[in-house]
C-alpha cells in the first residue's frame, strides 16, 4: 500500500471539488481520478495539475481500478445526483446498483486501504460498500453527518457571535430527513449551550435551537434549489476526514459506520460520533441522549432499517 496515495471514484461535482480540496491539503503525493467517463477524469486531472505552481507538489492523473488498488484511501463519490424535491433516500435503488459494480471491482483486488463513502444516501451506501467489498468494518466509513454537524456549529456560532470552532454539538442518525441534533450535550467551550444562551440571549434558546435544527435539515434542499447541487461543503468535510486518517489524529467525527449494537442497532450503518485515525473508524462513541433525542434516534434507525430491508 502507498501511504501517500489517494483515489477518487466519480468525477462529478462532488468528486471534482473533493479532488481540488484534497490537492490543497498536502496530505498526499499522488491522486488517481477514476470515472465511468475516462475523458472527464482526464480533464479534471489536467485542470487541477495546471495549478501545481501555486500549490504543494502532487501527481494527479486519471486511472482505472488497477491503478487505485494500492491507495491509502479510496473515496467514492460516484452515483446519481440528488434532484430538487428528491430526498437522499430516493436515490437508494439507483445508487445501490452502481455500488454493487464498484465494490465488485474493489473486492477483486487486494485493497489494503480505507474506503470512504460520500455518495448518498451515505448510510445505506456505507453499509452496501461494507457488504459488497468484503473489507473489515473499521476500514469502511461514510462521510456521515460530518457536514451536517459543521452546519449546526456554523449556525449556532453565527447566532451567538462566537467562533464556530468553539461550538461543540452533534448531528447524528441518518444523514437525511430523520437526522437529529443532540442539544442536550451541546456546549460552547465547555459551557452548556442553554447556559450560554442565558448569558447572551436570554429566553431565545428553545426558539433558536428549533429554527437552527430545521435549517440544518433543509440546507441541502435549499442549496440544490439555488445552484442544482451541493459540493464545496462536503468536499471540505471529506478533506477533514482524510486529515484525521493520514495524521492519525484520533479525532471524533460523526462519520457513518457499521454499528454493533450501539443504541440497540445492528446490521446497518449509522452516523454517530466515532474516533477516526490511521486504522479508520477505530471506535464508535455512544453519547448520552435525553428522552426526546433517544426517541428521534430510534425513529431514524427505524427509517434506515426499513430502507435496508427493501433494497438489500
Amino acid at each position: 500500500m502507498n501511504n501517500r496515495k489517494v483515489a477518487i471514484i466519480g468525477c462529478g461535482y462532488v468528486g471534482a471539488a473533493t479532488a481540488f480540496s484534497i490537492m490543497q491539503s498536502g496530505l498526499f503525493s499522488e491522486m488517481v481520478l477514476l470515472d465511468v467517463d475516462r475523458k472527464k477524469a482526464e480533464g479534471e486531472a489536467m485542470d487541477i495539475m495546471h495549478g501545481m505552481p501555486f500549490a504543494m507538489p502532487i501527481h494527479i492523473h486519471a486511472g482505472d481500478y488497477d491503478d487505485i488498488a494500492d491507495s491509502a484511501i479510496i473515496i467514492v463519490t460516484a452515483g446519481c445526483n440528488q434532484k430538487p424535491e428528491e430526498s437522499r433516500l430516493d436515490l437508494v435503488h439507483k445508487n445501490i446498483e452502481i455500488y454493487r459494480q464498484i465494490m465488485g471491482e474493489i473486492a477483486a483486488r487486494k485493497v489494503e486501504g480505507i474506503l470512504l463513502v460520500v455518495s448518498n444516501p451515505v448510510d445505506i451506501l456505507t453499509y452496501a460498500a461494507w457488504k459488497f467489498s468484503g473489507l473489515p468494518r473499521h476500514r469502511v466509513m461514510g462521510s456521515g453527518t460530518v457536514l451536517d454537524t459543521a452546519r449546526l456549529k456554523c449556525m449556532l456560532g453565527n447566532e451567538l457571535g462566537v467562533d464556530a470552532r468553539s461550538v461543540h454539538a452533534f448531528i447524528i442518525g441518518e444523514h437525511g430527513d430523520s437526522e437529529l441534533a443532540v442539544f442536550s450535550s451541546a456546549n460552547v467551550s465547555g459551557i452548556d449551550l442553554k447556559d450560554f444562551y442565558d448569558m447572551c440571549q436570554p429566553d431565545e434558546y428553545h426558539e433558536d435551537t428549533e429554527r437552527i435544527y430545521d435549517q440544518v435539515k433543509g440546507s441541502a434542499y435549499k442549496i440544490i434549489e439555488s445552484k442544482k447541487a451541493t459540493y464545496f461543503g462536503v468536499a471540505m468535510a471529506v478533506r477533514r476526514i482524510c486529515e484525521c486518517i493520514m495524521r492519525n489524529e484520533h479525532s471524533i467525527l460523526t462519520v457513518s459506520g457499521v454499528v454493533e449494537g450501539q443504541y440497540g442497532a445492528s446490521d446497518m450503518a449509522l452516523s454517530l460520533p466515532a474516533i477516526v485515525g490511521s486504522h479508520g473508524l477505530e471506535q464508535i462513541i455512544q453519547i448520552e441522549l435525553d428522552e426526546k433525542e433517544e426517541e428521534q434516534l430510534q425513529e431514524s434507525i427505524r427509517v434506515l432499517g426499513n430502507v435496508l430491508d427493501e433494497c438489500m
